[in-house]
């Protein structure tokens, strides 16, 4: 089975971030799934066996409990195909951690404003006509900027 085709179910999802965690018992796993999708025991195991069949789930007797575990191979495949989509979305990230600083930066040269006052200040990134327009919303007082992208 694809990485994806086991990724792409949601309860094996859901699975592997309980157990992204630190290793959880199958009862303890069985008793999530089981509250949050409202499916029997029996789907669970299967769910469970599918990521261990395909290693992206390790399983270890401890007496009469058995401990599953993230296996991190499999996931790092997926890294890796992944990895050839990071430019799109990478450069803006970059940007945001940028301007979070300036906001930072900013904000300890600025006054103190009173608590029912709030300075918000806008930014046009606009570029050529057809070019993607960024407008930037930076509250001082929070040091928090939001971004939105519209094209032109």
């Amino acid at each position: 089975m694809h990485a994806f085709d086991v990724l792409g179910d949601p309860v094996r999802r859901r699975i592997l971030e309980l157990l992204a965690d630190g290793e959880q018992t199958s009862g303890a796993v069985t008793a999530a799934i089981q509250a949050e999708f409202g499916i029997s025991q029996p789907a669970v195991s299967q769910h469970l066996k599918v990521l261990r069949d395909n290693g992206f789930a390790t399983v270890r007797a401890e007496g009469a409990r058995r401990l599953y575990a993230v296996a991190s191979a499999p996931l790092e495949e997926v890294d890796m195909w992944l990895d050839r989509f990071r430019g799109f979305w990478s450069q803006r990230l970059d940007a945001l951690a940028t301007e979070l600083a300036r906001g930072r930066r900013n904000q300890r040269g600025k006054r103190e404003l009173p608590p029912n006052e709030r300075e918000v200040t806008l930014h046009d990134r606009s570029e050529e006509p057809g070019d993607v327009r960024s407008e930037e919303v930076q509250e001082e007082e929070e040091g928090q900027t939001w971004s939105t992208s519209h094209a032109s």
